[in-house]
């Protein structure tokens, strides 16, 4: 069992917090039952180091049986050990190492996509991680990263995705206009998500959400810049029926990819 929270092992699974440290090495970091499921099911060639309390391997017996299916060894580690590794306040007592898997947008677009989300400048880790999961809800084929987007294997990002992150190609590091003209030259169509574009309910009743779509999100604070508009082929609004002063972006973009999704599965 490992005990000392100071050993090099549990500071070099702590330092994965860090960007610097995922870059250098290319793993990142996994908390929680549910993470850690989801690696197991779906990519447990990925998974490099497997850590539990005895505590929590009891709570969570189908993960011992599920790492042993897919030949992965569980470590014991102490209470101590698990919070000097996580980034969390309160870690569930598991924690997994694994390695990044990300898909190039050319791999993305060899498989006729027909709903991607974009992600372009979005900074927060809560709303990429809820994208992704919305995006991996509505059936989209994949999300593509731009320009300064968070790191998709940062543990804020990991954790909002609940497993999403295992489930749905992810495609990062290039820029915008690159992404768009390769997005576009697939057959998609490249719609932002702008407070200032057109209503998406008219959009809707003319049947364009059912065209293989791409949708387009922005900064937080910021949204899509001129340049970044101009690269779309539209742009559409929410409506707001209340008096909330605006959607947060994961919300609105849950509605957008939920829009098309319905669209193109009434066709």
């Amino acid at each position: 069992m490992l005990e000392n929270p100071r050993s090099p092992r549990v500071r070099a699974v702590a330092k994965l917090a860090k960007r610097s440290a995922r870059e250098e090495t290319g793993l990142f970091l996994l908390e929680g039952p549910q993470a850690v499921r989801e690696a197991i099911a779906c990519r447990p060639e990925a998974i490099v180091d497997l850590f539990v309390t005895p505590t929590a391997i009891e709570r969570h017996a189908d993960l011992r049986e599920g790492a042993a299916a897919v030949g992965v060894e569980v470590v014991f580690a102490s209470e101590h050990v698990i919070e000097a590794m996580a980034d969390t306040v309160t870690p569930q007592g598991i924690i997994a190492v694994a390695r990044q898997f990300p898909t190039s947008l050319r791999d993305v677009l060899a498989e006729a996509p027909r709903l991607i989300a974009i992600c372009e400048e979005v900074r927060d880790p809560g709303n990429l991680g809820t994208i992704i999961r919305a995006a991996d809800a509505a059936g989209a084929d994949a999300v593509v990263l731009t320009g300064r987007t968070v790191d998709p294997y940062n543990p804020k990002v990991v954790r909002a995705t609940t497993g999403s992150l295992f489930h749905i190609p992810i495609s990062r590091g290039g820029e915008l206009e690159g992404a768009v003209s390769a997005i576009r030259g697939a057959g998609l169509r490249v719609v932002a998500a702008d407070v200032k574009g057109e209503d998406l309910l008219s959009a809707r009743a003319a049947g364009e959400l059912a065209l293989p779509t791409a949708w387009l999100f922005g900064n937080e604070a910021r949204g899509l810049e001129e340049g970044a508009l101009a690269l779309a082929d539209a742009a559409l609004r929410l409506p707001i029926y209340g008096s909330a002063e605006s959607l947060n972006l994961a919300t609105a973009a849950s509605v957008c990819l939920y829009e098309s999704a319905f669209a193109q599965r009434s066709v």
